[in-house]
């Protein structure tokens, strides 16, 4: 196995509070995407809400994952500005939140 060079996965598995509007979780969602475009180390964003069949999701609804080129990166975006405000935000509407950052393995057969 080989660990992707460099390569950063931040991870985090939400709930959000059930007085949370569809439209404010929506808001939200486009308020995290647009942090791309705001904070030069996040490489990507993708979100989605749980699919499974297993029901082991232990009450977590939704999945957000950034890509970002460094641990180093990782660090600056949770210390920008944007991410901070966005944060704000974003935080007080979680009834639930993990966080998990990991740097992706390869497997080679």
């Amino acid at each position: 196995m080989e660990e992707v060079k460099g390569v950063v996965k931040h991870v985090l598995l939400a709930k959000f509070k059930e007085v949370i509007s569809a439209e404010e979780v929506e808001s939200l969602i486009k308020g995290y995407a647009n942090l791309v475009s705001l904070i030069e180390p996040m490489k990507s964003f993708h979100w989605g809400t749980d699919v499974s069949v297993e029901n082991m999701h232990q009450g977590f609804t939704h999945i957000f994952e950034s890509t970002f080129e460094s641990v180093e990166g990782v660090s600056e975006y949770i210390a920008h500005p944007a991410h901070v405000e966005f944060a704000d935000k974003f935080i007080p509407a979680l009834e639930k939140v993990v966080v998990f950052d990991y740097k992706p393995t390869v497997v080679r057969l």
